[in-house]
């Protein structure tokens, strides 16, 4: 396993970790977002006082900022991908492969799959790189 970065992933990433002292282990960059997987524990610094960091990252870089703390536990960092949002993660093997099942309120499902399916496709893409999770089920 191994993340994989593009150049325009590795300049944000570079950029944020000198802006903010935290350390970065992913970053993805979309459109109009860019995701960056901090070390666990550098959510605080991440973020910055009332924001600060995350608002100067976003002027720097244009576009909006998400910042989600890694962890070495998949159901712990599935939960972290769909923060503040509550939702409960079963880990299940099926053939060979992971594959995570997310359970969360009815009222809430809409968000945690996110127009045209872009929150839950966020969450499946973090999910592979960083725990081999082939797939997620939303419930």
């Amino acid at each position: 396993m191994g993340v994989k970065l593009s150049a325009e992933s590795i300049r944000y990433l570079t950029l944020f970790e000198n802006l903010t002292g935290a350390s970065v282990k992913d970053c993805i960059v979309y459109d109009e977002k860019v995701i960056f997987v901090v070390k666990r524990g550098d959510m605080g610094i991440a973020i910055g006082k009332g924001g600060i960091n995350v608002e100067r990252a976003r002027e720097l870089i244009g576009k909006k900022i998400e910042i989600i703390e890694h962890s070495d536990d998949p159901e712990e960092f599935i939960l972290n991908i769909f923060k503040p949002i509550k939702v409960n993660v079963r880990l299940m093997d099926k053939g060979g492969k992971k594959i995570a099942q997310v359970s969360v309120s009815p009222d809430m499902k809409g968000i945690v799959i996110g127009k045209g399916g872009k929150n839950i496709n966020k969450a499946k893409e973090l999910a592979r790189r960083h725990h081999d999770i082939e797939d997620i089920i939303v419930k």
